[in-house]
């Protein structure tokens, strides 16, 4: 099946893209961990099996899993200049910027990897001053860099494919992130929507080149009429602004409202998915943190390219049921056990990803909020996180739908 279609966070998915950690993780160390927004550094062997555990309960399930890097293979493999072009742009904006590294890497890369997969999957690991054997007779910046020095940063954060790109009905937003770490995944996507077969006419809602933030954790399909978008640490309103003209004015896309959710600006609600996420037809996981009253902007098409922007202060129960047409009910990460919840919601048990409605993926450690979920007749998928957890980040943040049933 090509092309995308997600107008759900909670229709059967059919078709999700994965990245599966890779050696990028390898090049973690306690002096970068801050850098690329890890708090640990997890073990790459144990994180592979648990993820491969994650794609094995999708697919005997019925859903097709991709893997982002075996789409950006296919890329470069189709076209010997599409891979030129990838390998100049990924060092350009790996921050390499003199002609005698450009070209050192760049004859390291080709000469090394000549199957595509193999070199996008060192793209993503980052390069090590070690490998490329430089000659440091006449160069003072190699003699004085040690010898661990990563001339190219690795992309460690890439098993979170929600935040780099996200779904919207048909259409797709590539997005401008909010570090400099993370901003340099999205160049995958770039050449996946403009270039791959099943992807090259998905219609752009947002461009990874736009002067504001917004990340896919931050985005959520309430229904075919109604788009979900946090105004986060990581999201700007200006970037809303922009990508609420877009969607509108695209004459193939059906959303008519889109719900700006002010969130509080703190690593405990990073993204809108943090906070709450659709689990069921008339059910929501809930961080208990942001119950009470919420701001939450309407914003509606006014004609001529124009908008409306609507204020709604209502408790978020209220504002959910109006949007999703029923009576929803927020069920607490935690239970509405304080100390349960904090610990639990650290490790993104609200972060869910439902698969099919009352339906959901979630991990297994976080067994007060599983226990809860399970008393209210949900279908608890679990899958082992002990290392996939270190990232910061659930089974939604792991995965983006490209296709879900209407």
């Amino acid at each position: 099946m090509a092309g995308v279609n997600v107008k759900s966070e909670i229709k059967p998915l059919k078709k999700v893209l994965l990245h599966r950690p890779g050696k990028e993780l390898l090049n973690l160390t306690p002096n970068t961990l801050e850098e690329l927004l890890f708090d640990d550094i997890p073990f790459l062997r144990v994180a592979q099996e648990e993820h491969d555990a994650f794609a094995q309960v999708l697919r005997d399930r019925g859903i097709e899993v991709v893997y982002l890097e075996d789409l950006m293979a296919e890329v470069i493999a189709s076209d010997s200049d599409l891979r030129e072009k990838f390998l100049h742009q990924w060092i350009l904006e790996g921050g390499i910027h003199t002609e005698r590294y450009t070209n050192i890497i760049y004859d390291y890369l080709q000469t090394n990897y000549p199957d595509p997969k193999d070199l996008v999957c060192k793209t993503m690991e980052g390069i090590n001053l070690t490998e490329l054997h430089t000659d440091k007779s006449n160069s003072l910046v190699d003699l004085v860099s040690d010898a661990s020095k990563m001339v190219v940063k690795p992309m460690p954060n890439l098993y979170f494919t929600r935040d780099p790109f996200a779904m919207i009905g048909r259409g797709v937003s590539l997005n401008h992130m909010f570090s400099v770490t993370r901003n340099r995944e999205t160049i995958y996507g770039e050449y996946i929507f403009k270039y791959h077969k099943d992807f090259c006419h998905t219609p752009l809602y947002y461009s990874r080149y736009n002067t504001f933030h917004i990340e896919g954790g931050d985005i959520l399909n309430i229904n075919d009429h109604t788009l979900a978008i946090g105004i986060s640490q990581r999201t700007e309103p200006d970037a809303i602004d922009a990508i609420s003209h877009n969607i509108f004015d695209d004459e193939t896309s059906t959303i008519d409202t889109i719900l700006a959710f002010d969130i509080p600006v703190s690593r405990a609600f990073m993204h809108l998915d943090t906070v709450f996420t659709q689990i069921d037809v008339d059910k929501f996981t809930i961080h208990p943190g942001i119950m009470g009253p919420l701001t939450v902007f309407e914003i509606t098409p006014k004609g001529k390219g124009e908008i409306n922007v609507k204020e709604i202060n209502a408790p978020l129960e209220d504002i959910l049921s109006k949007y999703v047409g029923t009576k929803v009910e927020l069920i607490k990460c935690g239970g509405g056990d304080r100390i349960a919840a904090e610990r639990e919601q650290w490790n993104d048990g609200s972060n869910t990803l439902c698969i099919a409605p009352g339906h959901i993926v979630v991990y297994e450690r976080n067994e007060v909020t599983n226990h809860v979920l399970k008393d209210k007749g949900l279908d608890v998928i679990e899958v082992p996180s002990a290392e996939l957890s270190r990232g910061r980040g659930g089974p939604r943040c792991m995965s983006m739908p490209i296709q879900r049933e209407d």
